[in-house]
């Protein structure tokens, strides 16, 4: 890390900022490679709104551990990514649209409109919640960054799902999996 001189006046803002760039352009959060594998995949906060309390908790314990796990020169990867949260996001952003009056009812927009505002909505509001996480000083493999609508994501998590019905361990399918099957 480069010498920081002090300031007459401390800006906690600015220096974490740029102590925190500093580790993420060193990759001092990715994964070496060396030692035993630990991993923390974080639930994904949901794309409706911005981080709370309980996810300011819980990550922070995360947090210890996989830093305590790094420090003890294990393979660590904290995993960082947002959910869809399908119908919650959706009707949060009917809302918001309702409210601006850009329309009475999602058919007023058609469904590609909609799309459009929705898939906005997720680039602004999961953006923001990865800039929280951030502030927080959250330790992700931020290249590794996940949303759980990824086409490589859905694909893992069908095929696992598939696999496990064709093992008899899923007793009853998923309304998809079925189709997937054959």
């Amino acid at each position: 890390m480069s010498d920081v001189e002090l300031s007459k006046n401390f800006d906690p803002h600015s220096m974490e900022t740029m102590l925190y760039q500093e580790w993420e352009a060193e990759g001092c959060f990715a994964p070496t490679g060396i030692g035993d594998a630990y991993c923390i995949v974080i639930p994904p906060p949901n794309v409706t709104g911005s981080l709370h309390m309980g996810h300011a908790f819980q990550d922070t314990i995360m947090d210890a551990l996989i830093r305590y796990h790094r420090m003890r020169g294990r393979n660590t990867l904290w995993q960082a990514g947002t959910d869809h949260a399908g119908i919650a996001t959706q009707n949060v952003v009917e809302r918001t649209l309702r409210k601006q009056g850009v329309m009475k009812h999602r058919d007023d927009l058609g469904r590609e409109k909609l799309l459009e505002h929705i898939w906005e909505w997720k680039e602004k509001h999961g953006g923001i919640i990865i800039e929280q996480l951030k502030k927080l000083g959250a330790s992700c493999d931020w290249s590794r960054l996940r949303f759980t609508m990824d086409e490589g994501y859905t694909k893992c998590v069908q095929s696992v799902f598939v696999d496990l019905y064709k093992k008899g361990l899923i007793y009853q399918p998923f309304f998809y999996v079925s189709s997937l099957v054959n």
